[in-house]
């Protein structure tokens, strides 16, 4: 007899999917016009927010495959992303293939590499995650459009941005964290964590 309720033990803890498809759904929204305009991220463009996306998803998909090589071996900040000019076709199948290949649970074992440093499995999986959900949220506020996340995935990305005990003010991968009020979504204390204003706006 079938259970329904029955989990699979191997099965990955987090799953890209929703991330990356809260994102790929951002896309038609954003004509030429916009490519131009900043973003929550200080250095980039829109434009470059979705080279950056592009190059991380492909960056995280090969990283769980555990195909090291150029795609995996590039530190993010080396340059500005260069966005190409068929992004629209490219950039919806890349997101669609790293959650791919973060649903084997082989991913998520052993180590592998990402950014140019040397992870292991579980822990590059949180990273891409907290990627796709962090710049879902930049390229959502910066084209004016609405963002959610699931709250299994807010809480992986918490306990990732998380400052170290000994040193709450040494910041997390992006950057040091920006205080938010007591009682805040936890969308906005994510975002916090993440060293960004949850009420930025581009006229801001």
């Amino acid at each position: 007899m079938n259970d329904d309720t029955s989990t699979d033990a191997s099965a990955p803890a987090l799953d890209l999917g929703p991330a990356a498809r809260r994102v790929t759904g951002l896309l038609d929204a954003i004509d030429d016009s916009r490519l131009d305009g900043p973003t929550p991220c200080p250095d980039y463009a829109v434009r470059h927010l979705l080279g950056h996306l592009t190059g991380l998803a492909t960056a995280f998909r090969d990283a769980a495959l555990k195909d090291l090589g150029a795609s995996t071996a590039l530190p993010p900040d080396s340059a500005l992303p260069v966005l190409g000019d068929d992004w629209r076709e490219v950039l919806p199948r890349r997101l669609a293939e790293v959650a791919a290949a973060w649903r084997s649970a082989d991913a998520w074992t052993g180590m592998t590499r990402a950014g140019g440093v040397d992870l292991p499995g579980e822990v590059a999986g949180a990273v891409a995650l907290d990627e796709l959900v962090i710049h879902g949220w930049d390229l959502a506020r910066a084209t004016g459009q609405p963002y959610e996340a699931e709250e299994a995935e807010l809480r992986a990305c918490a306990a990732l941005l998380a400052p170290a005990d000994d040193d709450p003010d040494r910041g997390s991968i992006f950057g040091p964290p920006v205080p938010v009020p007591d009682g805040a979504p936890l969308l906005d204390r994510v975002i916090g964590l993440s060293g960004r204003r949850p009420d930025w706006r581009p006229e801001s």
